[in-house]
């Protein structure tokens, strides 16, 4: 694992530690592609050997992106929670006794944005902001504004915030499936707090899996999706959610991380597809919730071992070796055995090419998956489910006191009850950015009580917050049996 480390630095290049769309979109599909614009030819002397003279615009694209390329700047703090004992500090607080004086440290980082609406919305990476207490945006011309976590989604990196704002300058989608290896491309973020740095460099390669997100919601069945754009140009630690644009100013794809022995750039950067960004963005805006769309096969990359194993002629596509019970493939009629090579319109030829094209859509969307039996093509119809095998959308409740605590939530499990010893709690699993991350409380905490009220449901944090006043007390548990009070004002 050290070794792999060393060989991989990925910078969570939002910051110096790991601690770094009305509707409001337009609606695009996943085939979206803006109007060029033609551009003003900036002639560039070209190596010793080389062919012609080339022209590549690089002005225009500069100029379209640094107005709408912010400087993200994050305060965390220093968790606030005490053990039970006789004398509970926390309790004290709320109830007459005055605590120790504290001085609680906020450490502070910095990473980019992107915004993708005039009326404020912007896209990030999730590591920039996941465990931010407070959220700050600079633009390009020095304004600063408050932000507030619309959704994020671990699963691709992605987070979605909005600040109170209108005609703002914005940088319009462009499609990253057009993107060709070898095409130029603009990286605009703000490193080592350097604001509005333009770099350039080509398309070194498309689909590529690095194996680096851990924040894949797998006890749910979802996996990270890793299909990265890898290009030359330089990004360093404060590019992180900055954008990649091609030659006519287009988004293409948002900078995530770098391969580097040192954490600074040292050959290699990597951006996440636009086509990936305009999904999961438009599902954080209008559910709230990412909608993640499955085959039901299981599959593998195709090799030249493979291929002979199997007697596969023709080595490309992926490799189907399973098939799940009452999944969308089994439907669809597809075998174990086959060999996928097109979702949609699109090849694919390796499993982060495939996840990447699958998570353009949602469950209940149908689409034509190309693919090989026996040296014959197919062509299939597909209508893509859920997790749950079934079709329907998930779409977070919306409260405004939940909306202010910034989390989501479950039940906690009779077995979890059981080992803790509790009789009821409802469990934070994702903190968004709220009051109850600032006053301290991290995932994986179980809520036992509010203000000495029992908890269990969503309903009973409704009704117990919605029309309260002044300050609230919290208690509960974390997974390794250590109790905690936690107190903020509403």
């Amino acid at each position: 694992m050290k070794k792999m480390l060393s060989i991989f630095l990925v910078a969570g290049i939002g910051g110096i530690t790991a601690l770094e769309v009305d509707h409001h979109f337009t609606k695009q599909d996943a085939n979206y592609s803006a109007k060029q614009i033609a551009p003003k030819e900036v002639k560039f002397v070209n190596m010793p050997g080389s062919p012609a003279e080339t022209t590549v615009n690089f002005v225009n694209a500069a100029e379209m992106t640094v107005h709408a390329v912010v400087h993200i700047k994050t305060t965390y703090a220093v968790e606030n929670s005490y053990q039970n004992n006789n004398n509970d500090p926390f309790y004290n607080l709320f109830f007459g006794a005055r605590p120790p004086q504290q001085q609680p440290l906020q450490p502070m980082s910095a990473g980019s944005g992107v915004i993708i609406s005039g009326d404020g919305y912007i896209v990030t990476n999730n590591h920039v902001v996941e465990h931010a207490e407070k959220i700050e945006v600079v633009l390009n011309d020095k304004r600063t504004y408050p932000a507030v976590i619309i959704g994020r989604d671990p699963n691709t990196d992605l987070a979605l915030l909005k600040i109170k704002e209108q005609n703002l300058p914005y940088v319009t989608y462009g499609n990253s499936d057009d993107l060709k290896v070898g095409e130029w491309v603009l990286a605009v973020g703000n490193p080592f707090n350097l604001t509005s740095t333009v770099t350039a460099g080509i398309v070194s390669a498309k689909g590529r899996d690095l194996n680096i997100l851990d924040g894949g919601d797998r006890e749910n069945g979802n996996y990270p999706i890793e299909s990265y754009i890898q290009t030359d140009a330089a990004i360093n630690p404060g590019n992180s959610g900055g954008a990649l644009v091609n030659t006519a100013g287009e988004l293409v794809g948002i900078n995530a991380a770098i391969k580097s022995n040192t954490g600074s750039y040292a050959g290699y950067s990597f951006a996440i597809p636009v086509n990936i960004v305009k999904k999961v963005m438009a599902d954080l805006l209008e559910y709230g919730e990412v909608q993640r769309a499955f085959i039901g096969v299981s599959i593998r990359d195709l090799d030249a071992k493979l291929a002979s194993e199997k007697h596969i002629k023709d080595i490309r596509g992926i490799y189907v070796n399973a098939i799940t019970d009452g999944g969308a493939g089994e439907d669809a009629g597809i075998h174990e055995g086959d060999v996928i090579m097109k979702i949609a319109d699109v090849d694919v030829n390796n499993v982060p090419e495939l996840q990447e094209q699958v998570s353009k859509f949602r469950p209940g969307d149908k689409i034509m998956i190309t693919l090989q039996r026996n040296g014959e093509e197919k062509i299939v119809p597909l209508t893509l489910k859920n997790r749950k095998g079934n079709t329907a959308v998930v779409k977070k409740e919306k409260s405004e006191v939940i909306s202010v605590l910034g989390g989501s939530f479950e039940q906690a499990s009779p077995d979890e009850m059981k080992r803790l010893n509790i009789k009821n709690g409802l469990k934070v699993v994702r903190l968004n950015g709220g009051k109850l991350r600032a006053s301290g409380i991290r995932e994986g905490f179980i809520i036992t009580k509010i203000d000495k009220k029992d908890v269990n449901t969503l309903d009973d944090v409704k009704n117990d917050l919605e029309n309260k006043e002044g300050g609230v007390l919290i208690e509960g548990i974390y997974a390794n049996g250590m109790r905690a009070y936690y107190g903020f004002g509403l």
